[in-house]
């Protein structure tokens, strides 16, 4: 497959005006330029402060919110904090969990399974916690549609407090206050928190309200960091400020568990990448695997040789989850024909995870670029998770194909759905020619935009550091992705036992080196002394003390 290569449109005048008020080179000023940002948003997006916090009192219900928990604490009532089994779920119920700690305020906590429960508030659990005698559930990450669920907790004496941050629906549940920026009846000025964001202005409000010094919940920033690096909101406005100041506590973190998380994970520098391809994997892989509440252990533990242990555990399920992973992930290539030209993918089969089939289907997308839906055969039943591309909403699609379902839920970009084992052939042929229907082909191509085109004179360490200001970098906010015309191939080789591709190219008189990760196969298709053009991102790699620039390849071609 051929990717389109799409390079953005430069507003000259305003990367100049950038370059002369703040100071910075011409790179970084491009990129800041495409932002659409003004001056006084550039300074606070380049250096966020604690003082770049919204009141939150402004997000809905806070006030009744924050009412009832005061009361709760004056009256010595049983608090319950439920969350989520994903690292946004998990670190925001820490969160709670850690600030009411130090107001000598012992909350429980509650994090459904996800291979039996299930995402959100559940019946069952809803009894159980009545039944232990609690007062009032707090939740964290989940809560939003939950209108049975909470009208259970009211019958059986429980009120709920519902903080969240994903779309309501046209009603939302009748609780004692639902927190949630997405309410059509929203005023905060930003609406894009994720749901440990929330749980951080819960207890950011809560701490205004008994005037405590915000020292006391910023030492928490950290941990509201992960969880919003974790799930992929977009890095801008009040989530830089949280992203930006956490990674900042990170890097000396006095949480004893996520301490040792770092250690075993060994990344050589605490960025927005570190927690993306390190911490966030490692709390996932829990739930996924049905061990959530060692996840939240680990960080709600005091004791350095507890967290070491947890932190072992925490790694032996992600090695766990990989394996079962690349088995499924194999087991799906020898399933798809070489030749297939299909527009989608509809894989089911037995012994498959379901609490790691989606992360299979996001990569057999990825590398197919086709919406993909995998399926589990569990006896009679069935569970399965599906990814899409961009530009086509797999959402619409099942329900387009759902008289065959059980279940199905989700958004746009991903689904989960639930069938008779039976009826799985019927709904795959069904989706398939739907999606051939409606999908247009050049929607079955991955477009990658470019954010500028550079030539030798960017390619110096200092560049590349400067580059390092628009970190943390993740969703709305992704790495700079860099064109770099007719370099010249001096060395070329695969590495891994193939897997990946290791390119030395020159232009002009400077040298240095490409590394594109999964595609060591390109290695056979080029030749020494062959010219190419680059998309990529551009890093800076330390070796035995020395820095030299290193482009991380997107995609390559040969230069006209």
């Amino acid at each position: 497959m051929k990717n389109k290569w799409k390079l953005k449109e430069k507003n000259k005048q305003r990367i100049t005006e950038i370059q002369e008020k703040f100071g910075v080179r011409r790179l970084t000023a491009s990129i800041l330029a495409e932002k659409n940002i003004k001056d006084e948003e550039i300074k606070i997006f380049l250096e966020p402060t604690r003082k770049d916090f919204y009141d939150p009192f402004e997000l809905p219900d806070m006030k009744k919110a924050i009412d009832r928990i005061i009361k709760a604490m004056d009256n010595n009532e049983k608090i319950l904090v439920y969350g989520d089994y994903d690292a946004d779920g998990i670190t925001s119920t820490t969160i709670i969990k850690r600030f009411m700690k130090d107001r000598k305020i012992d909350v429980g906590t509650y994090i459904p399974n996800r291979l039996d429960e299930g995402y959100g508030l559940n019946e069952e659990a809803i009894k159980s916690i009545a039944d232990q005698g609690y007062n009032l559930i707090i939740t964290v990450d989940c809560g939003i549609t939950s209108i049975n669920e909470v009208e259970q907790a009211k019958k059986l004496g429980v009120d709920v407090i519902i903080t969240d941050h994903h779309e309501p629906l046209d009603e939302i549940p009748k609780a004692i206050a639902v927190v949630d920026a997405k309410r059509k009846d929203n005023k905060y000025p930003f609406n894009q928190l994720a749901g440990c964001g929330v749980a951080f202005k819960l207890m950011q409000a809560l701490a205004k309200r008994l005037e405590i010094n915000e020292n006391e919940i910023l030492k928490y920033i950290d941990i509201a960091c992960v969880g919003t690096i974790s799930d992929i909101v977009p890095l801008i406005d009040e989530n830089r400020t949280i992203a930006k100041l956490g990674l900042m506590l990170l890097k000396q973190t006095q949480n004893a568990g996520l301490k040792e998380l770092i250690n075993i994970i060994k990344y050589k520098a605490i960025t927005s990448q570190m927690v993306s391809f390190g911490i966030s994997p490692r709390i996932n892989a829990c739930g996924r695997m049905g061990h959530q509440e060692d996840a939240l252990e680990l960080f709600l533990t005091d004791d350095p040789i507890e967290a070491r242990k947890l932190a072992t555990k925490v790694e032996e399920y992600n090695q766990m989850r990989q394996a079962i992973e690349k088995r499924i992930y194999e087991e799906c290539l020898e399933m798809i024909p070489e030749d297939y030209d299909g527009s989608a993918i509809v894989l089911g089969k037995e012994n498959w995870h379901h609490g790691v089939i989606g992360i299979v289907s996001s990569k057999i997308t990825e590398k197919y670029y086709k919406p993909s839906v995998l399926v589990c055969f569990e006896g009679e039943n069935a569970r399965g998770s599906g990814r899409s591309v961009k530009d086509f909403d797999l959402h619409e699609a099942i329900v387009k194909c759902s008289n065959h379902l059980q279940t199905f839920g989700g958004h746009s970009m991903a689904i989960g759905l639930g069938l008779k084992t039976c009826d799985f052939d019927t709904f795959k042929k069904e989706f398939e020619e739907y999606v051939e229907k409606n999908i247009k082909k050049d929607e079955l191509t991955l477009e990658i935009e470019i954010d500028d085109e550079i030539t030798s004179r960017d390619l110096d360490i200092e560049t590349i550091r400067e580059i390092t200001l628009l970190e943390p970098f993740g969703e709305s906010n992704t790495e700079p992705v860099l064109l770099f015309k007719n370099l010249k191939i001096t060395g070329i080789r695969s590495l891994s036992d193939g897997k990946h591709l290791k390119l030395t190219l020159q232009s002009e008189n400077i040298v240095f080196d490409a590394i594109g990760f999964g595609m060591g196969e390109i290695a056979e298709k080029y030749l020494i002394g062959d010219k190419v053009d680059i998309i990529g991102n551009l890093q800076i790699n330390t070796y035995n003390g020395v820095s030299k620039p290193q482009f991380l390849l997107k995609d390559i071609r040969r230069s006209l």
